[in-house]
């Protein structure tokens, strides 16, 4: 995975899956940093798994899921 912030690599907003184990864990670092503006909920959907989604500073969304 690359990632670039040079002007015309990509739009702003971009949204990226990230496949991760111990999801839960994860859930509950991020709700320990207590940001004043991304407060990421634990999600479990339809399709069996479990997805946290965090808004980096430039927009970006970064989900991170779990298959059941």
């Amino acid at each position: 995975l690359h990632l670039s912030e040079h002007h015309g690599d990509g739009s702003p907003g971009a949204n990226i899956r990230i496949e991760a184990t111990g999801i839960i864990e994860l859930h509950r670092e991020f709700k320990a940093k207590n940001y004043r503006f991304n407060r990421p909920s634990l999600e479990t959907t339809p399709w069996q798994t479990k997805e946290v989604t965090v808004i980096d500073p430039f927009g970006n969304r970064l989900t991170f899921f779990e298959r059941d």
